[in-house]
Order: C-alpha cells, then sequence, then structure tokens
C-alpha cells in the first residue's frame, strides 16, 4: 500500500516540480518576447519628429525609413529616393520593390532594402496586412530543443535501456529464487496472498528501479540552465532568442567583432579637419588642420568666406541626421553618430566661425533634394544632388564618405578664395598623409567634396561618380569604450580569438586595434579587397593569423566566417549591425546583433542581440554559455554516480541475498534527490571567473569527459565498497541484534546512502578543482537544496517510518552515516590528483611576443 501511495506521490512531485519550472520558463519566454519586439521609429507628430515605439504609431503620424528598417504599419509613400522595399516575408515574391508616388503603397512586416523615404501611416495593429495575415496563425511557444538538449536526450535513452535490462534481470532473479526457495519446501503449488504479495513487491522494485535509472531530470536540468542563464543576461543587456546560443557561446573560440559601438563608445566628435587650401608648401602654416572641440571661433577665423559656405551646405545637405526640438525647447539630434558628429560641428561652425554666420534651416529651404544615395556598407559613400538657389540656378553633387573612396573620385581641390583648382598628384599625396595621419591618432575620417553640373533641376539626372572638388577632411573621434581592453584580455586568457572587422580605414582599424589589444606582434592586418582575391589555401593559411580587417564589406565578413568554421573547424561568434550582415550572422555559430545600432534585418537574424552594443556585454554571454555546459556536466556527473550505485547495489543484494536494501519509496526519494532537487541546485550555479581561465569545448569534444568518468568511477566505487559491506556484514559491523536488526540496518543504509549523495552534489560543484566551496555562499539555490534535503531526510527517517519502511536512528548511527558521507569529500580529493589524459582540441594559448607559456603553479602540479 505505502510503496503505491509513495509512487505516486513522487510523480505527482516530480511533474509538480516540471510543469512549475515550464511554466516558470513560459514566462521567461513571454518577457523576452516583449523585449525583442520593442522597436523604435524615428516619427513627425505634431510638427515635431522624436523617436517613439511602434505600438504607440498611430494613423496620421509620419515615418522616417532607412535601409534595414521593418515597415511598422500600412501606409503611403510621401517622398523619399530610391525606396526599394523587400516584401518577401508578405507576399514570398524575392525580387525587392520599387516605391515611388505612382506606386506609394507600403505593407507592415516588409522590410526596406535600399533607399530612403517618408510614409503616412494609414493602417495600425491587427488591421494591417501583416497584422490579419499573424490573426491566422498561431505562434511557438518557445525555440526547438537546442543540440545539447538532443545530445542528453541520447545519454538518457541509453540510461534508460541499461536501467530497463537490470529492472528485468533484478525481478528475474528475485523471481527465479522465490520459486526455487517455494520447490525445494515442496510448496510450488501452494499459494497465498502473501506469495502474490512479494512477488508484487518484486514487480515494484524492478519499475522502481526503472524509474531510478530513467534520468528525466536531464532535461529538466537543461531547461533550468538555459532559462536561468537567459533571464541573467537579460540583466546584463543581452536578448538571447534562441536557446542553443546560450550553451554554443560557451564553446566559442573565435569572436569577429565590429569596432564602431562595440569596441567603441558610439558618441562621436570631430575632433579634427583639414580644410583645402591648395598650397602643399607647408602643413603646419598654410593647412587648417584644428582641434574643433576646443574653441571653433578662432580656430576657424582663417577659413574663407566662401570655403566655408560650402562646407556647411556639404554638411547641411548631404546628411539624414535632423535636428529636433522638444516640447521644453531643448535641441537633440536624431541620426546615426557619424552624421550626427557632422551636423553638430556644421551647427557649432555656422555660429561660431568669426563674422561668417551659415543659417542651417535656410540653407535646406534654399536647395531642393534632386536625389540622393544613402550611405551603405557597399558603396561606403552617400551623395545627394541639390538644386541651387533660384538666383545662382544650376545643380551642385555632395559627396561623403570613406576617404580613400572619395579622394578617388576628387579631381579639383580649393584655392584660399574656395575656388576649384586642379588637384595634382602631390597634393593627392600630401592628403594621404594627412588622412593616414589622422587615422593613426585612432580618428575615423571622412572626406567631404562637391561638383557643379550645367545641367536643368532634375531628379532624373544621375549623380557622378567623378569630377569633384575636395572640401575637407573630417577626423571624427570615437573613443575605446571602458573595460574593452580587460574583456579582449580576458577572451585571449581563456583561449579566444578577437578579430576587428570594420570598414575603417586600416590605419584607424591598427590604432583602434591596438589600444584595444587586439593587435598583436604577430598578428595580421588586411584589408577586404586584398583578402576577397585569396585562394582557398592562401585564406586557410593566413586566417589563423589575422586579427584585423579593414575596408570590408559584409561580404568579407561571410567569407571569414564561413572558411573559419569549415576550413579551421572553429566555432565562431559574430556581431553585426546592418542588413547586408545578415548573411554572416545566419552563417555563424552565434549571430550577435547590435540592440542600438543594429537594423530590425540584423536583429531578425541574429541568435543574441546585445542591447547595449557593448563588447564586455558579449564576454558575460560567453562566461554564461560556459556556465551552462558546465553546470550540465556536473549534473551528469552527479546523477551517473547515483545511478551506478542504486542500480548496482540493489541488483547485487538481489542476487545475493534475495532481497533489496532499498525499497520502492526509498528510491523515489533518491530519485527526487538526484533528478529533480540535483537539477535546481547544479544547473542553476552562476558563473565564476575560473570558467574564464579555460580553453573553450572542442565542437566535437565528447560531453561525458575522461575527467567527468574518473569522478562517477571513482565515487561508485567508494559507494559500493562501503554500501556493499554494510549489506552483508552491516550487523555484525554495527553491533545490532534484535528483531528490528534488519530493519534498522537497511534504515541505516538507506541514511548514509543519500549522505554519500549530499556531500557528493557538494563534490560536483567542481569537476576538476579541489575547493569545491568557492562561491558556494552565492549560490542561494544551491544551499536551499541542500538543508531542504537533509531536512526531508530527517523527517521520513525519524517521522515517515510505516511509509518509508524505516525506523527512528541514534545519534551515534546518524553521526556514523554523515561521517561515511563526508568521507566522499576525502575520496574526490584523492581523485583530482590522479592524472587524466587530456582531449586533443584543446586550444593552445600564447603569450603576447607569440612564444607558449612555460607552466606554473597549478597548471604544473
Amino acid at each position: 500500500m505505502y510503496d503505491g501511495l509513495g509512487i505516486l506521490i513522487s510523480i505527482f512531485l516530480v511533474v509538480m516540480v516540471t510543469a512549475i519550472s515550464d511554466y516558470n520558463q513560459s514566462l521567461q519566454f513571454s518577457d523576452l518576447d516583449k523585449e525583442k519586439k520593442k522597436i523604435f521609429m524615428k516619427v513627425t507628430r505634431d510638427g515635431t519628429t522624436r523617436k517613439i515605439l511602434i505600438y504607440d504609431l498611430v494613423v496620421g503620424d509620419v515615418v522616417n525609413l532607412s535601409i534595414g528598417d521593418i515597415i511598422p504599419a500600412d501606409g503611403i509613400f510621401l517622398s523619399g529616393y530610391d525606396l526599394l522595399i523587400d516584401q518577401s516575408s508578405l507576399t514570398g515574391e524575392s525580387e525587392p520593390v520599387n516605391v515611388y508616388k505612382e506606386k506609394p503603397f507600403l505593407l507592415s512586416g516588409t522590410n526596406v532594402q535600399d533607399g530612403s523615404g517618408k510614409m503616412l501611416v494609414t493602417t495600425v495593429g491587427m488591421r494591417t496586412e501583416w497584422g490579419q495575415l499573424m490573426a491566422t496563425l498561431g505562434e511557438a511557444g518557445c525555440d526547438d530543443e537546442t543540440p545539447l538538449q538532443v545530445k542528453l536526450n541520447g545519454v538518457a535513452t541509453i540510461i534508460g535501456k541499461i536501467g530497463l535490462g537490470f529492472a528485468v534481470v533484478t525481478f528475474l532473479v528475485l523471481a527465479i529464487r522465490f520459486l526455487v526457495e517455494k520447490a525445494l519446501a515442496h510448496k510450488f503449488f501452494t499459494w497465498s496472498s502473501d506469495d502474490a504479495l512479494k512477488l508484487l513487491n518484486y514487480f515494484a522494485t524492478a519499475v522502481t528501479i526503472i524509474v531510478v535509472a530513467v534520468p528525466e531530470g536531464l532535461p529538466l536540468a537543461v531547461t533550468l540552465s538555459l532559462a536561468f542563464a537567459m533571464k541573467q543576461l537579460m540583466n546584463e543587456r543581452a536578448l538571447v532568442r534562441h536557446l542553443s546560443a546560450c550553451e554554443t557561446m560557451g564553446s566559442a573560440n573565435c569572436i569577429c567583432s565590429d569596432k564602431t559601438g562595440t569596441l567603441t563608445t558610439n558618441r562621436m566628435i570631430v575632433d579634427k579637419i583639414w580644410i583645402s587650401s591648395g598650397n602643399t608648401s607647408s602643413t603646419k602654416d598654410n593647412d587648417i588642420i584644428k582641434q574643433v572641440n576646443k574653441d571653433v571661433r578662432s580656430q576657424l577665423a582663417a577659413a574663407s568666406e566662401g570655403a566655408l559656405r560650402i562646407l556647411v551646405q556639404a554638411i547641411f545637405l548631404n546628411t539624414k541626421a535632423e535636428v529636433v526640438m522638444d516640447r521644453d525647447g531643448k535641441r537633440s539630434i536624431l541620426g546615426q553618430p557619424t552624421e550626427s558628429a557632422l551636423l553638430e560641428f556644421g551647427l557649432l561652425l555656422s555660429k561660431g566661425a568669426g563674422d561668417h554666420h551659415f543659417n542651417a534651416a535656410a540653407i535646406r529651404q534654399e536647395h531642393k533634394i534632386l536625389k540622393e544615395e544613402p550611405f551603405n556598407s557597399v558603396r561606403k559613400k552617400m551623395s545627394v544632388l541639390a538644386a541651387l538657389p533660384q538666383g545662382g540656378g544650376g545643380v551642385r553633387a555632395f559627396v561623403k564618405g570613406a576617404s580613400e573612396i572619395v579622394l578617388k573620385m576628387c579631381s579639383k581641390t580649393m584655392d584660399t578664395n574656395g575656388e576649384p583648382v586642379d588637384l595634382s598628384a602631390e597634393q593627392v599625396n600630401h592628403v594621404t598623409e594627412i588622412i593616414n595621419g589622422f587615422a593613426s591618432e585612432s580618428l575615423r575620417t571622412l572626406c567631404l567634396a562637391f561638383r557643379d553640373l550645367n545641367i536643368k533641376s532634375s531628379s532624373s539626372s544621375s549623380i557622378p561618380e567623378e569630377g569633384y572638388t575636395l572640401i575637407a577632411v573630417v577626423g571624427i573621434k570615437d573613443p575605446v569604450r571602458p573595460g574593452v581592453k580587460e574583456a579582449v584580455e580576458s577572451c585571449l586568457e581563456a583561449g579566444i580569438t578577437v578579430r576587428m572587422v570594420t570598414g575603417d580605414n586600416l590605419n584607424t582599424a591598427k590604432a583602434i586595434a591596438r589600444e584595444c589589444h587586439i593587435l598583436t606582434e604577430i598578428g595580421i592586418a588586411t584589408q577586404g579587397p586584398e583578402f576577397r582575391t585569396l585562394s582557398p589555401q592562401e585564406m586557410k593559411d593566413k586566417i589563423p593569423y589575422i586579427q584585423v580587417m579593414a575596408r570590408s564589406m559584409p561580404m568579407d565578413k561571410y567569407i571569414l566566417v564561413n572558411n573559419s568554421r569549415k576550413m579551421l573547424d572553429q566555432v565562431v561568434a559574430v556581431t553585426g549591425d546592418g542588413t547586408n550582415d545578415a548573411p554572416a550572422l545566419r552563417e555563424a555559430d552565434i549571430g550577435l546583433a547590435m540592440g542600438i545600432a543594429g537594423t530590425e534585418v540584423a536583429k531578425a537574424n541574429a541568435d543574441v542581440i546585445i542591447l547595449d552594443d557593448n563588447f564586455t556585454t558579449i564576454l558575460k554571454v560567453v562566461k554564461w554559455g560556459r556556465a551552462v555546459y558546465i553546470n550540465i556536466q556536473k549534473f551528469v556527473q552527479f546523477q551517473l554516480t547515483v545511478n551506478v550505485v542504486a542500480l548496482m547495489i540493489n541488483f547485487i543484494s538481489a542476487c545475493i541475498s534475495g532481497s533489496a536494501p532499498l525499497t520502492a519509496v526509498q528510491l523515489l526519494w533518491v530519485n527526487m534527490i538526484m533528478d529533480t532537487l540535483g537539477a535546481l541546485a547544479l544547473a542553476t550555479e552562476p558563473p565564476n571567473e575560473e570558467l574564464m581561465k579555460q580553453p573553450p569545448v572542442g565542437r566535437r569534444e565528447s560531453f561525458i569527459s575522461k575527467v567527468m568518468w574518473r569522478n562517477i568511477v571513482g565515487q561508485s566505487i567508494y559507494q559500493l565498497a562501503i554500501l556493499g559491506v554494510l549489506t552483508f556484514d552491516g550487523k555484525r559491523l554495527l553491533k545490532l541484534n534484535g528483531s528490528d536488526a534488519t530493519v534498522l540496518l537497511n534504515t541505516f543504509i538507506f541514511n548514509t546512502f543519500v549522505f554519500c549523495q549530499v556531500f557528493n552534489e557538494i563534490n560536483s560543484r567542481d569537476i576538476e578543482k579541489i575547493n569545491v566551496f568557492r562561491g558556494i555562499l552565492s549560490s542561494w539555490i544551491f544551499i536551499g537544496v541542500l538543508v531542504s534535503t537533509v531536512v526531508f531526510q530527517a523527517i521520513i527517517v525519524e517521522f515517515l517510518g510505516d511509509f518509508a519502511s524505516t525506523v527512528p536512528l541514534s545519534g551515534q548511527l546518524w553521526l556514523l552515516s554523515i561521517l561515511i558521507g563526508a568521507m566522499s569529500m576525502p575520496v574526490s580529493i584523492v581523485l583530482k590528483w590522479i592524472p587524466v589524459e587530456r582531449s586533443s582540441n584543446i586550444t593552445v594559448k600564447h603569450d603576447r611576443d607569440g612564444y607558449m607559456p612555460l607552466p606554473s603553479g597549478p597548471e604544473l602540479a
């Protein structure tokens, strides 16, 4: 009766704990889903421009659209340039569609592939085409199984089959032994209810062995660990979109990182400027190289009015950034950081350029924009075609972008009066020196240029690609984020290669990489155009040493990621923020999209969204990924030890003595300890700094390592030896006499077995290190589970005798049980001193000079 009731209660508890865990996980997924849908748009409402959540859009709002945006509502095109919409998510058609005044309809859920524009919102929410489509579909509540879950499900199946085999053999041995004894007593044909009850008890024992053997706690442990890590990472400003990314990130041995906003602050200011003067004889005397962030008024006084007027026009007309005023009259700038920095400088310039006063609003009103080519990662420049004021007539083209690219488009420069003159080869070399000088100071360099066209004002005119007049070279400062140097060094110490992949100038990229400690003496800094021309064998030889790739295009990043994975078998994490980064984000093992600078297309193709665009957050994702992996390993080691001991002691005892020392209820309580409570204790351990001093786990490394097998086998041998001796000679050793000697011995064996697991649970907190108490006070879940286990064990032994087939133990027997259990800790120390062959695919760490460090300290031991 009690065995059946115990089984029902145990099943109820396991189901309840699993259900509560799944419910909490679903709540976490719901919170994460809400965070994923927090998309801000630049909107004009009531005459003011602001950023608002897409949920706050109303009919009548005017939405500004740029490359990579997801269209948040149905609407009508108002104005724009070369607006190209990808409607594949809605229509299934892969060919993008041009939207213009004659074809003005824009649909929610589609993407801006190229160009820019403004849209009048006509329909929002579930009334849009996208909303009506979603209303007919059921959304999935959570991700599919992760690779680790699939792998562990295979382990669980094998263990379950082994347990089934042991259960069948145990039942057959007990039943055959019982039948043989009846036959020898000449009672084979005489059956009573007691005989039937014995066979039923044997069957219950066999079923219990199966229940104990099947590690239903494995999926629970993975779910708990991943859900716990996801929640903690959310607090660390990382939004995990796919569960598998949590565990995969722990195995990453290569991170390809963007520069701007990830390694740097993305808070840009114009730090230096060189304005074309037409005289290259002396940079110090004749060129205007100025620290503009100190005193703009005095430093720009030397420039001519004509040169400054064209410079201001180039800044105010060729930009997507906007100056907006809030209700309190406070001015702010909305736009990309680079453009915002230039516009801020233009505003300072218009106010403080000596006697030259230029009004930004007036310049924009006087000049009509005829055509626009937005910046993207392929063109690396932005161009506009503007109609000059009525008095002057004509059309003027402005271009700004990567210094080398814009400089090649220039054939003229300005003299001291701001008039175009021919650009000589000597002047080109001089400007190149200026650009390299800025870049060597970690400044992002941009060239600004213009060209007057002898054509009528028409939007059908094309923007020229050559013949421009150079206006200025601008050096924009983007400081390295605090903590990035330390984060990069932690990655290197952890065996993770960090590569900077950027569209910036090579010298700028090298200067920032050195400042971040990414570029070392043995590292290579290359450029995208050079990299993409390499042969496959050259790439395989060169990629391990590439630490910086400048002037890269999205396809260069894709090739680097693809070849790192396939040629070098690396586990690659890659960051991206642009629409064109989507292929690389999807190809990588872990795609990391930027939450602030990233487009919605990039975020949709990423596994993790870095909400603060900070490299140190990526390091936290790695740390938690490693914690997930090692926590599951700890739990598996603990569970397999309990499995082996519980199965073997019952099997051996049944074969030799004809009875099992652990009853069904006792085994189910042990099952609760090792499955549900063990998963809760070990799978939620927070990461420690030691995790980042170990090499990453190889892609094909076995999940159950040789170190784990050493610990499992060693602890199993110790526990089996102790329990075996107690089972067969316990009465004599403990001097137990009387009618209750057997039940007292079995209670003592049960109590000792449980305390062996309690102390082995502590041993499992660290698979390799001797000090298993480090950080235990910060893991309140572990302490809570441990205390709960001991308290419930005392209640079961002392007060639930009829239910659990136990009797109260004396103080001496309690103390002896605890001491025998505690002995597993010295055993663990001895085991950890036994050397084990390491995996062959561990990353070798190099010192900064390229030499392998000599072993020392614990490594030498």
